[in-house]
């Protein structure tokens, strides 16, 4: 059965269980604080602070309350082992992607494909690239300068109200992710013909079947030497390129929309997250918020709350 596990505050747990009052179960697991049920998903919300989501639509439920960096487990998409990896990847001429945002309420999702040639891994190491969770954003800002005039890319960015809209139609973000990553690949490789890569890594956010099956009905599909790995980034610096870049992308998509709210938006999807779209609600009504944030994350309704 597909599970997702999130690690949630005190506070995010109290709104949850009122907010699936009518779903309550009577009796809860050892140590749970609550457990709701329907007829799609059930829940398990325990007092350390673990939330268990489990049924055909718990990866879409777990998404309303928690992003990728809550997650502690998902079991459905347990990645494969790096082993699988062929000999000598990370001085490979390839062809990286990973994507930035998705974590993230106020905020659009970018991703980007980079082709890095094994002649080039040395000039990028010189520019300092490596796993950005490591850099901070004036250092990713300086890199990015430097690798968008240096490597061929492809850059998608999904703003929110097309991201809610797919969301509402009942894409997951994974889903969504997989189609942006697709996506980013095939211009990639139109961009730099006849020059082929020697693989293409992706930063795994899916099990391999399960990437396929998200974008079984796009009208073209990349499958040849499609390579998958958690903590890409380390493995091969085209990863850690598009990462770069992507974020980048993100930053400046964050400056235009906070000029046009008016007051500056947070990243994230913390404390402080729920205040700046109280403002933004007071500010422009609720109505415009879609243009601003991803929606069906919990942050919403802890928005709509803080502006009465």
């Amino acid at each position: 059965m597909p599970n997702t596990v999130l690690m949630l505050s005190k506070e995010t747990i109290s709104t949850m269980k009122d907010y699936y009052k009518a779903n309550l179960k009577d009796s809860t697991p050892p140590g749970a604080h609550f457990a709701a049920k329907s007829t799609t998903f059930s829940i398990a919300a325990y007092h350390s602070g673990k939330v268990l989501f489990q049924g055909k639509e718990a990866e879409k439920e777990a998404a309303k309350w928690g992003t990728e960096k809550n997650i502690v487990s998902t079991k459905k998409n347990v990645p494969k082992s790096s082993s699988t990896l062929p000999t000598g990847i990370t001085t490979m001429s390839l062809i990286g992607t990973d994507e930035v945002g998705t974590g993230d309420y106020f905020g659009p999702i970018t991703v980007v494909a980079a082709f890095v040639r094994q002649d080039q891994l040395e000039l990028l190491k010189e520019y300092g690239v490596k796993d950005s969770k490591h850099l901070t954003d004036p250092i990713i800002i300086e890199i990015a300068k430097k690798l968008i005039k240096t490597i061929p890319y492809s850059l998608l960015t999904l703003p929110n109200e097309k991201y809610n809209e797919r969301q509402a139609k009942g894409w997951t973000q994974g889903k969504i992710k997989a189609v942006l990553h697709n996506q980013a690949i095939l211009h990639l490789l139109n961009k730099i013909q006849p020059v082929q890569p020697e693989g293409i890594l992706i930063d795994q956010f899916a099990e391999r079947a399960i990437y396929y099956k998200h974008i079984k009905d796009q009208p073209s599909i990349v499958r040849e030497n499609v390579l998958f790995s958690t903590k890409a980034e380390s493995i091969h610096l085209s990863v850690a390129a598009a990462s770069i870049i992507a974020r980048y992308a993100f930053l400046l998509a964050m400056d235009q929309l906070s000029e046009e709210a008016g007051i500056t938006l947070s990243k994230g999807a913390g404390a402080k997250v729920d205040l700046a779209a109280a403002k933004l609600i007071k500010k422009h009504g609720v109505d415009k918020l879609g243009h601003f944030v991803k929606l069906h994350f919990a942050n919403t309704g802890k928005a709509k709350k803080l502006s009465l």
